[in-house]
């Protein structure tokens, strides 16, 4: 065990990529650590929003345009995070709206305009959203993306794009996903709601050429639904609510990091492995801003935490 007079300035930052801090988190007070929690995670949101109003200016002032880009850059994950982002681009929320009548329409544009479709064999299936997508094309004037854009090896099976295509077309399917029916959203079941479109079956069966074996579900998981509540609802709630000075819109965003639980990745199990500081997403992307806003930038000496931790042992 560790004495107080141990704690360094050195020694926090010698230990920052594993989150040395976390060894001491226990000798913080609860209402320290709240405040310091609200504070970290309103430095995370006005970051976040920062992006969004780039992406809101970049599409001629457009929220759904906004909320469509925001939308395929999160639904993509890392690997394909750009891919994602031009093909929202070269496919609008625009031209989806118009065709959301049409479950085939949508694949044909999304599939189509994202040059996937060309990877899959010309079955009766694939010929009729290719012979479609020729239409749409033309109609909108679409330049369709080269193939090669695609990261398609070595990912997540659940996040291969053609997979993750098929569904969130499902979800757009009669025009579902809106502004409206976002900002609606205030607890996790409503997120999952949200993403409720089943993609079609063809596509579970066909979007890997290789026989698989683990379960694919024709709907966006709960994990899944999670992340885009935490890195999609929340951050586009946030955004529009500051747009429109309506503190009843910000706060639902906070409540609704309240409902999701807490993420689970490297960072969040660094610092709950001395104390359960994390409960909720709330918690959570507090203290992903602190790991990736402070301990991977080297700024321990304006962390909040580490200065707590310095003061305290300063003071025995």
């Amino acid at each position: 065990m560790h004495t107080t007079e141990e704690i360094t300035l050195e020694g926090l930052r010698a230990g920052r990529s594993t989150a040395a801090c976390s060894e001491y988190i226990h000798r913080i007070d609860e209402i320290f650590l709240s405040s310091m929690l609200q504070k970290l995670l309103y430095e995370r949101l006005k970051r976040k929003n920062d992006d969004i109003v780039r992406i809101f200016q970049s599409s001629h002032n457009d929220w759904h345009q906004t909320l469509h880009t925001l939308l395929f850059r999160v639904i993509g994950g890392t690997s394909n995070r750009e891919a994602f982002e031009e093909l929202s681009r070269r496919v609008t929320y625009q031209m989806i709206a118009r065709e959301s009548s049409s479950l085939p329409n949508i694949e044909a544009l999304l599939l189509g305009g994202s040059g996937l479709l060309e990877l899959y064999p010309s079955d009766e299936h694939v010929m009729r959203l290719k012979q479609e997508f020729d239409h749409l094309r033309v109609k909108y004037d679409i330049e369709p993306m080269s193939f090669k854009a695609w990261r398609l090896t070595n990912i997540y099976l659940h996040n291969h794009p053609t997979l993750r295509i098929a569904q969130i077309a499902a979800c757009m399917y009669q025009n579902t996903i809106t502004m409206e029916s976002i900002v609606a959203c205030q607890r996790r079941r409503d997120v999952y709601r949200l993403f409720s479109g089943r993609a079609s079956q063809y596509w579970i069966e066909h979007f890997t050429p290789h026989n698989i074996n683990t379960p694919i579900t024709r709907r966006i998981g709960q994990f899944k639904s999670d992340l885009l509540g935490i890195n999609f609802v929340v951050q586009l709630q946030y955004a529009y609510g500051s747009y429109m000075q309506s503190d009843g819109i910000m706060s639902r965003a906070l409540l609704l990091l309240q409902d999701i639980p807490s993420e689970d990745n490297r960072y969040i199990r660094m610092w709950d492995s001395h104390k359960r500081v994390t409960r909720c997403a709330y918690d959570s992307q507090a203290m992903l801003q602190l790991s990736l806003e402070y301990c991977l930038k080297d700024r321990c000496e304006e962390c909040p935490l580490a200065k707590r931790l310095l003061k305290s042992c300063s003071q025995h």
